[in-house]
């Protein structure tokens, strides 16, 4: 007698259904080893291969798959670009064509050379941080940059953090810790990735007590809200937004009377970074720069603490800066936050760098070259740079335009700078086609597109970025024949 077909065979169980075959997209998938024999044998490429081989296949499982599925060739090329940007830098250099000069995404303010030069004679070895050579014993990391610290801003004293909110962080926590720290209603910004001045109070642990409303606040308001609770008068420089028309705000002089009357430490988040008022070596910005607070007006005003930005209009690299009386300096290094937040040698060694070339006029500091370059000078550099493009890629179009450009990172807020810049045809692909490619490109070309044309702003291209950028179109696919 024939057994019965399917005898022998484990019967499922209740409740669960039998596996579907397996999906046609996986079966055309290649095995490793074969995708290796087009590519290499290498570790890099057989982990490449591996990657791009599952996330195929996951989105086949899933269903994400639009269309067919690639050719062994096509994966091969995609697990070559996949071990090219597996070998890329981090942080590889940027050409900045936005029109944005202090761009947080692209790192804001590039460094002096001499900055670099600092750096580099640091980063491989070891450098004198926190001894005295002399005794031999321990001493503070920012000691060798507070001479230069001091006499560009006439501070008692100063000391360094790892950013701005770092600072005001620090001396919320240090000055204001468990008591009631006075704002004006309309300056409790939102700085950038959405950190608020509410939510730092809070982590610091102070009470926030906003006066005033949105628009208009007086030094009467101020002044009733102050009590044997306050800890601290806190006045923030809305260095990102601008408010027009009727709208009022305490004057520095009137905060300063104010705070001493009651006793009450003052102090001022000048965000953006000026030491002193802009003078001869900011060119024509120095008359926009000119509605910017700086450190030295305000100390010498009578403001107990200021803090700012190493990494804006200073030019330097990531810091925060806390200057002022020297008790109240002094209260906020004694602060068990401050250990956490001091910067590391590499970011000292360019600060201090920078301080110096502040010494002698800031000349050298490419913020200050680019933010003092007059309107004239941007269109020449555009018209040449125009030119070279059009010479070397005959079949794109390039055309130099004025444009409407911006200091960025809080610097001179809602205040357009007259700039000038390549506008760019490419015969094959859309403006936003072109900026990815760019984007993506080697190097990494960041431009902008207004109303669906690409441009390239000369404001915040350096030294060898007209060669990168034509090392950046090469690479481009060529552009179709215009017949």
């Amino acid at each position: 007698m024939r057994p019965r077909r399917g005898a022998g065979r484990a019967a499922p169980r209740p409740g669960t259904r039998r596996q579907p075959g397996t999906p046609a997209g996986l079966r055309a998938l290649p095995a490793v080893d074969r995708l290796l024999r087009l590519v290499g044998e290498g570790p890099a490429e057989r982990q490449a291969a591996r990657a791009v081989l599952a996330d195929l296949r996951a989105r086949i499982l899933s269903g994400a798959l639009d269309g067919r599925v690639p050719t062994p060739a096509e994966l091969a090329d995609r697990v070559r670009t996949a071990v090219a940007d597996a070998h890329r830098p981090a942080c590889p250099r940027a050409v900045n064509a936005t029109g944005v000069f202090l761009h947080t995404g692209l790192g804001r303010a590039p460094l002096s050379e001499s900055a670099a030069r600092a750096l580099s004679g640091i980063a491989t070895g070891f450098t004198v941080l926190e001894v005295d050579p002399r005794s031999g014993s321990r001493q503070h990391r920012e000691t060798r940059l507070l001479p230069d610290l001091l006499a560009l801003t006439g501070a008692q004293a100063a000391t360094v953090v790892n950013n701005n909110a770092g600072a005001l962080l620090l001396a919320l926590a240090a000055l204001a810790g468990g008591r009631e720290v006075i704002v004006p209603r309309g300056e409790l910004v939102e700085i950038g990735g959405g950190f608020r001045l509410p939510d730092i109070m809070r982590f610091a642990g102070c009470q926030l007590r906003e006066v005033g409303t949105t628009n208009r606040t007086y030094a009467r308001d101020v002044e009733q809200a102050c009590s044997e609770r306050t800890g601290l008068v806190l006045s923030v420089h809305t260095s990102n937004f601008r408010v027009v028309g009727f709208h009022h705000r305490p004057a520095r002089e009137e905060l300063v009377a104010l705070c001493r009357k009651r006793r009450v430490p003052l102090l001022e988040d000048l965000g953006s970074g000026l030491l002193t008022p802009p003078g001869a070596a900011w060119g024509p910005a120095a008359a926009a720069l000119a509605s910017e607070p700086d450190a030295s007006t305000a100390l010498a005003a009578g403001v107990d603490l200021v803090c700012f930005s190493g990494d804006k209009l200073l030019g330097g690299p990531q810091a925060g800066l806390l200057l002022g009386r020297a008790t109240l300096v002094a209260a906020c290094r004694r602060h068990e936050l401050f250990r956490a937040l001091r910067p590391d040698r590499l970011a000292l060694a360019a600060l201090a760098a920078t301080l110096a070339d502040w010494r002698g006029g800031g000349t050298g500091l490419p913020v200050v070259l680019s933010l003092a370059e007059t309107a004239r000078a941007r269109l020449e550099r555009a018209r040449t740079l125009a030119e070279r493009l059009a010479q070397r890629f005959p079949a794109a179009r390039f055309s130099a335009v004025l444009t409407r450009a911006q200091a960025g990172s809080g610097s001179l807020p809602a205040r357009d700078l007259q700039s000038a810049g390549v506008e760019v045809s490419w015969p094959g692909l859309s403006a936003d086609a072109l900026g990815e490619a760019l984007r993506c490109g080697e190097p990494p070309v960041f431009p902008r597109i207004w109303r669906g044309r690409l441009r390239l702003d000369v404001l915040a291209l350096l030294a060898g970025d007209d060669e990168r950028l034509l090392a950046a179109f090469a690479a481009l696919p060529a552009p179709e024949s215009r017949a």
